[in-house]
């Protein structure tokens, strides 16, 4: 199915220890960039004694944006291993960070991809994967006259109803699964009077 997609139902953990180095793994669900800084800005301050705060996440449904952090550890020893493990797991809007406590003894760069990728997979084995359809917000144009009609096909297509405005013109937001946009559109078309468009 070419409008589903997998995320993590809810914030989970991780952890890998070596040589005295912890790695505190931390999985979020995220929907907005402005979300991700605000979860990074947290985790700063509740281990602002750690030595890096190193991440990685994946973000949107059909154009997938992504990005990885190293924070000061080698260049690609921990950002890359993290985002493989989104990756591996075909998981979107989801964002691991790695906190390393240095416990004296380096890793090497080998050492450094291990650790921060078995933290990251450690906080997606403890993660709940839930799969979710892709949506998408129409709006519809009618007036008083096509109301009952309107509301009739939005009961019987079970259809989720965003905003209304019953004005002397009427207005109303719907999220349709992707899959079923055409003919949930092609049936609204098919009520005289009623102008359905993709909602901005």
């Amino acid at each position: 199915m070419d409008d589903i997609y997998q995320t993590i139902a809810a914030e989970c953990t991780g952890i890998f220890k070596d040589k005295g180095s912890k790695f505190l793994a931390f999985a979020y669900p995220v929907k907005s960039e402005a979300e991700i800084k605000e979860m990074l800005s947290r985790l700063r301050k509740e281990h602002h004694s750690a030595r890096h705060h190193c991440y990685a996440w994946r973000m949107g449904t059909e154009t997938i944006q992504f990005r990885s952090n190293d924070d000061g550890e080698p260049p690609s020893t921990a950002g890359k291993p993290i985002l493989g493990q989104l990756l591996s797991s075909n998981i979107t809007n989801t964002l691991i960070v790695v906190v390393r406590y240095f416990g004296g003894t380096l890793l090497g760069v080998s050492g450094l991809i291990n650790a921060y990728r078995n933290a990251a997979a450690d906080a997606l084995a403890n993660a709940v994967i839930v799969q979710k359809t892709i949506e998408k917000n129409c709006l519809l144009h009618f007036s008083y006259n096509e109301m009952s009609d309107v509301m009739n096909l939005i009961k019987q297509e079970d259809l989720t109803v965003i905003n209304t405005r019953f004005e002397e013109k009427c207005e109303l937001t719907f999220s349709v699964r992707k899959n079923d946009l055409l003919r949930i559109t092609e049936n609204f078309s098919k009520i005289y009077g009623v102008k359905i468009s993709a909602a901005v």
